[in-house]
């Protein structure tokens, strides 16, 4: 294949399909430097621009934030660019037919890590052959795409981007919440928005969110820039873990909700459109057939929005995702279809419960909210158009405990609640919010355990390949498998975790979500909804739950939770990470420490019994098709050498 150094511009025929108007190739290359991928080949990487032209007056764009305020274009359509980036089987006769959009988290590509074991930033690149990983994904013959939607962000290298109109002149008002994790003073901050006047600049600290916000002597702030400050800390009183609180009036809003807009249309311009300026098309049709909604963290929230929002409808009233799997969400949204929204923002414990992704509706079912006096889901457009897709949400144990997820299996007073028939719940449990593949335990000077390294590859491509085969073939994935109040798995935090374990604490503070009124500033908390974690076994980690060979044949405690060490906040959890306790080596050195829980030794007498212990375990989750047979191979030949990944802090 040549190198095409030449932008490819095309514009499409009025109407345009989906409201691309404008698709721009500015490089199509061989991937991994041509690795062929067995039963697909090699692989294309198309990278270019599409240009969305919105029509106020449909109602499907309606919901769009300030989109009546933005400026139009002669034909009265609100424009926007967003960065794409595709890869695709070179003969597209050899791809499976399904679209996998991996929608960028903060302009980056997550899905090749965690699919295929890629590490950055070869994720990122597709460049060298190295950067496909185990080439799970290639192997198995999807096209993927990558569309920029975040306008709060630059487009550059690396970075996908999109350029929706800003609305200059507008003002209102904003709050950033800054936990800087250090001492040092000053300390500098980029704020979310330029500021309209610094003159109205204000800061508060606190020590946790429940506590009264205080100016204390010492305490200052100064602008540095339009958008950058420094805060002057107060000589004692609080430490690393002190939570500093920015007021301010921002400037020039873009019109962010635009963003969801752009993910619906190019992904149906590649999905439907069958002419030769979609680089799916081949022979006068798209080459896709199905199409599936990935995201992580803050792309997982994206998708939840997406869905709430109404965005599964195409223009012409069509599925856009056949699938969607969003991905350690937990019950959360995103703050990006207002004015002055935060996209990037995702408050963790101990930070702000009243933050707006903590919003009902919480999950996918219509439901009563006695707090609001709504009645809402996240299904609940989709349900009235016909245009649902099939949803597997998975989350991290880390989800339960500081996201809110298990608002996701109760009502909103506290009960339990059944997933509707479509939809589908999955914790990894003792997994952190995320780790990157290869990882082993770790310390940290800010968290009071070492850092729990669990990768969640394995069951995550068992349920790609389950999502797979249920909107293909309409084959049933497993169950749910999460902690549920009806089953006795999911309990209030305290008592959660069993005491006595050497170097395993529970005694945080655990936070809810709060209902506030956000019209006021501060917001105003009007009450709270119950939430829930996952009960614990005797050693320690949650009973329910997926759980991967590590947890279902330990030589280690796993958590999705980590205490904050001394001067860092203690008291609290650490924000994204989960710990690690390894098993005492001998049952007398279990004994002299205390530990109730069985040493390695009592546990596997003999390298033999581990590994047999292994590939029994390995045989019942590819039963239950929460494990594929290639990753089982794998673990059972790595057990044998006693090389088992994460098992060894």
């Amino acid at each position: 294949m040549r190198h095409l150094a030449i932008p490819l511009l095309t514009l499409l025929a009025a109407p345009a399909l989906a409201e691309v108007t404008r698709f721009e190739v500015t490089e199509s290359v061989p991937a991994f430097e041509g690795r062929s991928f067995e039963g697909t080949g090699p692989y294309v990487r198309i990278t270019g621009r599409a240009t969305v032209a919105v029509d106020p007056a449909d109602p499907r764009n309606a919901i769009i934030a300030d989109l009546d305020r933005a400026p139009r274009n002669p034909q009265g359509r609100v424009e926007a660019v967003a960065d794409v980036v595709i890869l695709r089987p070179a003969d597209p006769a050899r791809g499976n037919g399904t679209l996998l959009v991996d929608v960028p988290n903060r302009g980056r590509k997550l899905a090749p890590q965690l699919f295929d074991d890629s590490a950055q930033p070869g994720a990122n690149n597709a460049q060298a052959a190295a950067d496909a990983g185990i080439g799970f994904l290639h192997r198995r013959g999807y096209s993927m795409a990558w569309i920029g939607w975040q306008a709060d962000i630059p487009s550059e290298p690396g970075q996908l981007a999109l350029r929706a109109p800003v609305l200059a002149g507008v003002t209102g008002p904003m709050r950033d919440e800054f936990l800087f994790d250090h001492t040092r003073s000053p300390a500098t901050a980029t704020l979310t928005w330029p500021m309209a006047d610094p003159a109205n600049l204000s800061v508060t600290v606190r020590a946790h969110w429940s506590n009264p916000r205080q100016t204390p002597a010492g305490l200052s702030i100064r602008a540095t820039g339009s958008q950058t400050v420094e805060i002057t800390r107060p000589a004692e009183g609080f430490d690393a873990g002190a939570l500093y609180e920015v007021t301010y009036t921002a400037r020039d809003p873009a019109v962010l909700g635009l963003g969801f807009a752009a993910t619906r249309d190019v992904t149906a311009f590649l999905r439907r459109e069958g002419r030769a300026e979609n680089p799916l098309a081949a022979n006068g049709r798209s080459s896709i057939h199905h199409a599936i909604g990935f995201g992580v963290s803050q792309s997982g929230r994206f998708l939840r929005d997406f869905l709430w929002l109404g965005f599964n409808e195409d223009l012409r009233g069509r599925v856009v995702f056949d699938g969607l799997m969003p991905h350690i969400a937990g019950g959360r949204r995103m703050a990006t279809n207002v004015r002055f929204g935060n996209p990037g923002r995702n408050a963790r414990h101990p930070q702000d419960p009243a933050w707006q992704a903590d919003t009902f509706p919480f999950t996918y079912a219509v439901m009563d909210d006695p707090l609001s006096g709504r009645r809402d889901g996240l299904m609940l457009r989709c349900r009235l158009t016909g245009t649902c897709p099939r949803v597997m949400q998975t989350d991290s144990e880390h989800e339960w405990w500081a996201s809110r997820a298990s608002l996701l299996v109760t009502d909103t007073v506290g009960n339990h609640h059944d997933l509707p028939p479509d939809v589908r719940a999955y914790m990894i449990a003792g997994t952190p919010h995320y780790a990157n593949p290869g990882e082993t335990a770790r310390r940290a000077p800010t968290m009071a355990l070492a850092v729990n390294p669990m990768h969640a590859g394995p069951p995550m491509r068992a349920l790609l390949a389950a999502m797979q085969a249920w909107i293909a073939e309409g084959v049933e994935p497993p169950a749910s498998r999460v902690p549920m109040r009806a089953h006795g798995t999911l309990m209030e935090a305290a008592g959660a975790v069993p005491a006595g374990i050497p170097g395993l604490p529970y005694a945080g503070i655990f936070t809810g979500a709060s209902f506030s009124d956000q019209t006021v500033m501060p917001p105003r908390e009007i009450g709270t909804y119950p939430v829930f974690v996952p009960r614990a076994d005797a050693d320690g980690m949650a009973i329910a739950g997926i759980r991967m060979l590590p947890l279902a044949v330990p030589r280690a405690s796993y958590t999705g939770w980590n205490p904050r060490a001394p001067g860092y906040g203690a008291g609290t959890l650490f924000p994204l990470q989960g710990a690690v306790v390894p098993f005492a080596a001998t049952r007398a050195e279990r004994q002299a420490s205390g530990d109730p829980r069985p040493s390695i030794e009592e546990r596997y007498p003999g390298a033999n019994a581990y590994a047999e212990a292994v590939r029994a375990a390995a045989a019942r989750m590819v039963a239950e098709r929460l494990l594929l047979p290639e990753d089982a191979a794998r673990a059972a030949e790595r057990a044998a050498l006693g090389t088992l990944a994460q098992l060894s802090p």
